[in-house]
Order: C-alpha cells, then sequence, then structure tokens
C-alpha cells in the first residue's frame, strides 16, 4: 500500500480520514483567504488533517457565459497568500499541460479533472512536476480503468497518485456512485478519495448549468468512509447560493462542520473493526 506524504499531512486507506475542502473556484482573493481560514478553523476544532481545496479557472462549464474564477496568474499570489497564513497544502485542478508547471510551485497537489483523466500530455505533464498528483476518475470510466492514467503518472518514476470517485454517468444528467469501485481502486494500493459533492451533480441538469442532489451527500459519504478510505473531497462556501459554481451541490459551513464529525466516528470504525 503506497502512503502519500504532504508535510505531516498522510494518506493511506489505513490511516486516519483526510479531509479535501474548499470552494469550486476561487472568486476573490479575500474570499478564498476567508475561507482557508474558516475551513482551517472547523479542522482543529474537529481534530482532522485539511487540505484546500480551489480551482482558478472552471474551464468546463456548461454554458460558455458562466463565470470561471479569476485565473492562473491571479491564483499564484492567491495560493501563496493561503499558504503563507494558514500553512495548510493546497489542492488545485489543471487543464492544459503549460499549467503544471507555472503553478508547481505554489501548491501541493495537481488535480486531473475527471474529464481530463484519459488526457496523456497532460497526466505526463503533471507526473513530471514530481507533485502529488489527484486523479479523478472520469464519469465514463470505469473503475479498472484507472489503471491507465495511474500508469502514465508512473510513466515518469512518479508514484505520488491519489484516486478520486465522483461517480459514473447514468443516463442524461445524472451520476450514480457504485461503491464496489472503491474496492476495485483500492486494489492498485494507492489512497482512494470520496468525492462528496460532484457526486451528487446532475451534470447540465440545470438550464445551461449544473445541478445538484445535496441531500444525498450525508448518506453517500458515510456508505464510502465505512469501505476504509484515505480521505473525502467536499466543495464548501459560505454562501453557496451566490457561488459562481457548482451553487447546487456545495456544502456551507455548518453543514460541512456536522459531516466531519460524523464520518470521523465512521472512519474510527471502519478502520478498527
Amino acid at each position: 500500500m503506497n502512503k502519500i506524504k504532504i508535510n505531516d499531512i498522510e494518506f493511506s486507506n489505513k490511516a486516519p480520514l483526510v479531509f479535501i475542502a474548499g470552494p469550486c473556484a476561487i472568486e476573490s482573493s479575500e474570499h478564498a483567504l476567508r475561507m482557508a481560514h474558516l475551513l482551517k478553523d472547523i479542522s482543529i476544532e474537529n481534530n482532522f488533517q485539511l487540505i484546500f481545496k480551489c480551482s482558478f479557472d472552471k474551464a468546463n462549464r456548461t454554458s460558455v457565459k458562466s463565470k470561471r474564477g479569476v485565473g492562473l496568474n491571479k491564483s499564484i499570489a492567491i495560493f501563496e497568500k493561503i499558504k503563507l497564513e494558514t500553512k495548510l497544502p493546497i489542492l488545485t485542478d489543471v487543464h492544459e499541460t503549460y499549467q503544471c508547471d507555472e503553478i508547481k510551485d505554489c501548491i501541493d497537489i495537481i488535480q486531473i479533472p475527471a474529464f481530463l483523466a484519459r488526457q496523456t500530455d497532460l497526466l505526463i505533464a503533471a507526473a513530471k512536476t514530481n507533485k502529488v498528483v489527484n486523479i479523478k476518475k472520469s464519469q465514463f470510466m470505469s473503475p479498472w480503468e484507472a489503471k491507465y492514467p495511474i500508469e502514465k503518472i508512473e510513466s515518469q518514476s512518479n508514484k505520488k497518485i491519489i484516486l478520486t470517485e465522483r461517480g459514473y454517468t447514468f443516463g442524461y444528467n445524472n451520476l450514480v456512485v457504485d461503491f464496489r469501485s472503491i474496492e476495485v481502486m483500492k486494489k492498485f494500493a494507492y489512497p482512494v478519495v470520496f468525492d462528496a459533492t460532484h457526486s451528487v451533480q446532475l451534470p447540465g441538469g440545470g438550464n445551461n448549468k449544473s445541478s445538484g442532489q445535496k441531500e444525498f451527500i450525508e448518506s453517500l459519504s458515510t456508505a464510502a468512509v465505512s469501505l476504509g478510505i484515505s480521505g473525502v473531497f467536499a466543495e464548501v462556501h459560505d454562501n453557496p447560493k451566490i457561488a459562481i459554481s457548482d451553487s447546487e451541490n456545495q456544502l456551507d459551513l455548518e453543514a460541512f462542520d456536522r459531516l466531519t464529525k460524523k464520518l470521523m466516528k465512521f472512519d474510527v470504525l471502519a478502520k478498527n473493526s
């Protein structure tokens, strides 16, 4: 079993649960920094390890009119400020190969979006940074096919890999989570993360944007954690209704606080039974 370490945080399917959390997109420097501090406060209070996540560009939006974030250039200074003030490790996603090299010095985990998990050049570029690479399993990819993006990362002598389950396309504008996928991906001997908020997304189901069913986040997350996984990914916003993206499936801070308390208890049961 490969263990992934970032500072004093360990990703392992047998180690205590790690949370990856933050807003879907960077809306402003002030908002991203405030959210990082608020989420850190929750992590300290509830005694869990936290990776802060935020996207500098939501490049795969449903509509050309959708807001995408502040962009790569502005985000580098924002990420640096967040790390300086909070000391939190940071995850962000990339969409083009050149972004990997430009972002590598101010973040800790490069995330490959689910839609791009078969993009060889992007996977190779991310691997070459020697950063931890989080592969979001595509909505159209079977769990056993996850071995192929793994092989692409490993081809660059990088074995710092995390695999994330986020549901499978089920008809139009719908996703389902097949929990067998988690057990299958665990056999690749890398840490597995469950994406709690994207798994309840209804892609393109909101009249020129994606919708979501956040009422199922708790039950799906509980089921995933009961299988023994390394982490839970959740998009969290202080006011999801006004978020520039994924407003229908982001958690507010109070809901995230409650969820972490519950999942930590199930994590102890799963890993000590």
